[in-house]
């Protein structure tokens, strides 16, 4: 009788139809599947802009599900009692998940499926969220991998499997169970008028990133190599925000870029091996999660940071107004689109932790609030990789300068002056956006004048040079 009663299917970071182990499971078993997606704890603590992204992709993907005479039943609650009680709601025998891997999710999963068991429910995890499971990926000597290259030498000639399709039809249960409103939840509310803004910018669901795919593939990723340190071109893939909820398969994303290799396109090679850096930063972070939250290079823990964030410098690097153009500009685009560049959030963060002396943590949580393609694995590992507190991180004294790094990668200025109104006679709707996503409270306008900058470069440099030999005094 098990056999023939419904499946629950617990939807989380995986809104999509194709390529869903999961979900093709249940399809193949015959038996008619709920998705649910629930509203718990850790859901509710996402910052800002992700929750914002988050019903975003809930309602993209609700329609998704309603064409294939399906629906997505959301619930609000502590994820086991939302689930026992939709179990006797509908008679489901089965509740199954993609699998994450972030420790509080681990924890939650992990107590989930040990009481479903405990009364006889069939609980199962299934992969997707990441290439190979960390647990799959060893060192000669049965460990984990902590430097990259090396990591990337073992995976990077791997098959992780052809990306599965969609299904045709989702089987529907005799009688829904109720379902909240997605208006209700008002997932958006902490965005305030900045929702809006960003909403201009942003693309969501399914559709739309497999199409970006495709676009990017076919006329993008030859460029890839040279273009994609370049932030005022589009020069990137584009998928991050698209990856972080699922929305598409890292394995569609690798056959498309393998594919891409094999009929020798350029880039190709450049842009697997990013992928191979976000599936690095789940390793790590299934493997040692105080990646999260402390220095991964425990030396570091006796480093003097600042992390008094009512400090000026600190909340004048939040608003973008370190005086510093590039490092401003970077923060002003994450306020309008939701997504900075890849080379200026290396910019940004080095300024922070380096010009500033200012604890990486401060920044990871700005970024974790501002940032709709926000992952905990991949900012993580991006933070203490600049700070210099991680694995892989880059050494004590690169330091990067803004200034040469803008000469060097938007020699034409076209990056500043997209995000920067300031002095500009005319400046751009892009630029002029950042005043009308920005709180009120901020008191900002484009008719202030640019700031000066906090701290001057080479003294900045200086400064953190000593403190890093021991020798400074904060």
């Amino acid at each position: 009788m098990a056999e023939q009663t419904p499946i629950l299917l617990w939807f989380r970071r995986d809104l999509r139809l194709g390529d869903h182990a999961a979900l093709s499971a249940a399809c193949e078993s015959g038996r008619a599947v709920i998705p649910v997606f629930i509203l718990d704890e850790e859901t509710e603590g996402l910052g800002a802009a992700p929750k914002w992204r988050l019903g975003k992709g809930l309602e993209v993907f609700g329609k998704a599900l309603a064409e294939k005479g399906s629906r997505l039943v959301l619930r609000r609650g502590a994820a086991q009692a939302v689930l026992d009680a939709l179990i006797e709601e509908t008679g489901a025998g089965a509740v199954w998940w993609s699998r994450l891997y972030d420790p509080a999710s681990v924890a939650r999963d992990t107590g989930v499926k040990a009481a479903l068991k405990e009364r006889g429910i069939d609980a199962r995890s299934f992969g997707g969220h990441l290439l190979f499971e960390p647990w799959t990926v060893e060192t000669g000597q049965g460990g984990f991998y902590k430097v990259f290259t090396p990591f990337w030498k073992s995976v990077r000639g791997r098959d992780p499997g052809a990306p599965r399709p969609a299904p045709g039809k989702i089987a529907a249960p005799g009688k829904w169970p109720a379902s909240d409103k997605l208006e209700d939840w008002d997932l958006g509310a902490a965005m305030d008028r900045g929702g809006a803004v960003v909403a201009r910018f942003e693309r969501v669901g399914e559709a739309a990133a497999l199409e970006r795919l495709e676009s990017f593939i076919e006329e993008g990723v030859n460029g890839y190599r040279e273009r994609r340190d370049r932030p005022g071109v589009d020069g990137t893939s584009g998928l991050s925000g698209f990856l972080s909820l699922g929305e598409i398969s890292p394995h569609r994303v690798w056959a498309a870029g393998s594919r891409a290799a094999e009929e020798g396109k350029r880039g190709a090679d450049t842009f697997l091996k990013e992928l191979g850096w976000r599936e690095f930063a789940y390793h790590l972070m299934h493997h040692t999660p105080r990646i999260l939250t402390d220095n991964w290079r425990e030396e570091w823990d006796a480093f003097p940071w600042d992390n008094d964030e009512r400090h000026k410098e600190i909340r004048d690097w939040k608003q973008g107004r370190t005086g510093v153009p590039f490092v401003d500009a970077g923060l002003r685009e994450m306020y309008v689109t939701g997504r900075m560049h890849n080379r200026a959030r290396m910019v940004v963060a080095s300024y922070l932790t380096k010009h500033l002396l200012t604890d990486w943590r401060v920044g990871m949580r700005w970024f974790e609030d501002c940032l709709t393609d926000w992952d905990p694995a991949s900012n993580a590992l991006g933070w203490q990789w600049v700070a210099g507190s991680g694995p892989d991180a880059a050494p004590y004294f690169r330091i990067f300068n803004p200034e040469t790094q803008l000469e060097k990668f938007d020699k034409k200025g076209l990056y500043t002056r997209a995000w920067i109104a300031e002095g500009q006679d005319d400046p751009p709707e892009t630029a002029l956006a950042y005043f009308e996503a920005v709180p009120r409270s901020w008191g900002l306008s484009p008719d202030d004048a640019y700031p000066d900058p906090l701290i001057g470069l080479k003294e900045g440099r200086e400064r953190a040079l000593r403190a890093y030999e021991g020798r400074a005094e904060r």
